[in-house]
């Protein structure tokens, strides 16, 4: 149960940079939402960070909970901001994934 809290933790800290990048793109009363959507999913991206920690090593859970932001956050980046696939951001991308993955794995079987 814990692994999957923390990957909804990640995938609420795809959720605070996306805000964070749709705030940057509008203004006014817009950008005022876009960023109270950032605050929201700070807090319940750390909330469930924190719940996590209590039976997953806190370094693997970190590392895991930075690289789904990661992944997602590039991920998105590259769908929603338009930013550039060229080939070495998605090999260090598919490098990143493996590495979550091999410390999810470890970590479960120690």
């Amino acid at each position: 149960m814990s692994w999957l809290i923390l990957i909804v933790a990640g995938l609420f800290e795809v959720g605070f940079t996306a805000c964070l990048g749709k705030s940057r793109e509008t203004s006014g009363m817009e950008s005022n939402l876009w960023l109270a959507g950032f605050g929201i999913c700070l807090v319940i991206s750390m909330l469930l960070l924190m719940h996590a920690t209590k039976s997953l090593p806190l370094g693997t859970a970190y590392a895991v909970w930075t690289g789904i932001g990661a992944v997602g956050t590039v991920i998105m980046g590259i769908w929603i901001f338009k930013e550039p696939a060229e080939f070495w951001r998605l090999f260090f991308l598919v490098t990143l994934i493996a590495s979550i993955v091999g410390l999810k794995y470890v970590s479960s079987n120690s």
